[in-house]
């Protein structure tokens, strides 16, 4: 795929530049809100004051483009995902340290946990006929400690020639295929939670990628780590899942594009692999977990270290996404309240040491409690500089209706950031 170039825009190095996603806060309204949507119940003061300056919404998932985070946060930094794009399996490759090969494929390796709804046990070939239900795209939030054991377990009883497994974070980890299926067609586990995927893992014979996922439950069925996790009423990471397949892309770097040294904080490898292609420096943070008990004081905090000599921050929060794939409606306000209060409020709190800033807080993507997955409607973003922020007036809080309603939209996502770099 071709490089995607532009003439770059002109922004001031004088100014910090620093954007905060909350991953998939945005959402529809929930009739146990009394008709809310979480942003619009959970108290987000610091999210509250940005839009007071500037709100609006942007489509940050090209028509025709699967919503995942690949594609949406391409588009928040600038780059046209239509142009660049050839999987989110790469970025996670990159962030790992892996290098591609050029006839290499990387395909997203999840763990997670089926339900055959059979006499049969997991380790028969023939359950064409019976239910295997996605029960878990995450196998209950495994440890990454667990994960890599039973990864480990995989390379060792795995060894088929040309596929390399390598041992990620919690349930995400990395398949390369050397001439691998790069034009299958997958489907990512989140994206069919409570489903009946019998038919879809039919066709081991004519299907590689089947093949696989199927030789992957014996394995994982007798393995003492999942015996360990079924004792304690713990899901069982039971399977692995394939998805989210290409070739290594090439981005120009943001330096290049927009004159600024740019960092990343996230605890999720799509992010910092993205960081990797975009030239971005990781900035590690201890804790840094994806879920709802990440570290967000320390990532807030890391940013405003990292600004001391970079001129740009992007700083992602999974949780609120995590909790919208698990349908867990509390579990989705406090992770906004926790990204707005610690990861926000501290780093509007400690942007005034520096000369100027400006900042953008926004949702990639909507992830609806009630569809469990990504949607690909123009998302919510607001930004503000530090003289707005000074004599900021009383306004809409930061909510998916206040942002539809301001006028303000984003047509193309990767616009937005050159918008927000100008200051226009």
């Amino acid at each position: 795929m071709s490089r995607e170039r532009n003439r770059g825009t002109k922004v001031s190095k004088k100014t910090k530049y620093i954007l905060l996603v909350g991953d998939g806060m945005a959402d529809y309204p929930i009739p146990e809100l009394d008709g809310k949507t979480p942003l619009e119940v959970a108290k987000t003061p610091h999210m509250d004051r940005i839009a007071s300056c500037r709100i609006g919404v942007a489509r940050t998932i090209p028509e025709g483009m699967e919503p995942g985070s690949d594609v949406a946060n391409l588009s928040l930094l600038g780059y046209n995902p239509e142009a660049c794009h050839t999987g989110r399996a790469p970025f996670e490759a990159a962030s790992m340290g892996v290098t591609l090969e050029p006839d290499e494929v990387a395909f997203r390796m999840n763990l997670v946990t089926l339900d055959w709804e059979s006499a049969h046990t997991a380790s028969s070939r023939d359950q064409s006929d019976h239910e295997i239900i996605m029960v878990s795209h995450s196998s209950g939030d495994l440890s990454t400690e667990e994960g890599r054991g039973l990864v480990e377990a995989l390379r060792k009883k795995l060894n088929i020639p040309g596929i390399k497994m390598h041992p990620g974070v919690a349930y995400r980890h990395l398949l390369v295929w050397k001439q691998g299926p790069e034009k299958a067609e997958t489907i990512p586990p989140h994206d069919v939670l409570g489903q009946n995927m019998a038919t879809y893992l039919s066709d081991p014979e004519q299907d590689p990628i089947t093949d696989l996922i199927r030789r992957s439950w014996e394995i994982l069925g007798h393995h003492p780590l999942n015996a360990a996790r079924r004792q304690k009423g713990l899901l069982a990471a039971n399977s692995i899942w394939l998805w989210g397949q290409g070739r290594s892309p090439r981005l120009q770097p943001f330096k290049e594009r927009f004159g600024l040294k740019g960092g990343v904080i996230s605890a999720v490898d799509l992010l910092k692999g993205i960081g990797v292609y975009a030239g971005f420096e990781t900035i590690k943070v201890a804790g840094a977990t994806g879920y709802l008990d990440t570290n967000y004081r320390g990532k807030a905090k890391g940013a405003l270290d990292g600004l001391e000599h970079l001129d740009f921050l992007f700083v992602h929060v999974e949780a609120p996404d995590e909790a919208s794939h698990s349908g867990n409606m509390k579990e989705k306000i406090q992770a906004i309240e926790s990204f707005d209060e610690k990861v926000v409020g501290t780093v509007m709190g400690g942007l005034d040491a520096f000369g100027d800033y400006r900042i953008m807080v926004a949702s990639d993507h909507f992830t609806p409690i009630c569809k469990k997955t990504h949607t690909g409607e123009p998302t919510p973003f607001a930004w503000a500089s530090k003289k707005e922020l000074a004599s900021a007036p009383d306004g809409h809080g930061f909510t998916e209706a206040y942002a539809k309603e301001s006028g303000l939209v984003i047509e193309k996502g990767y616009d937005l950031m050159p918008v927000f770099l100008q200051g226009a």
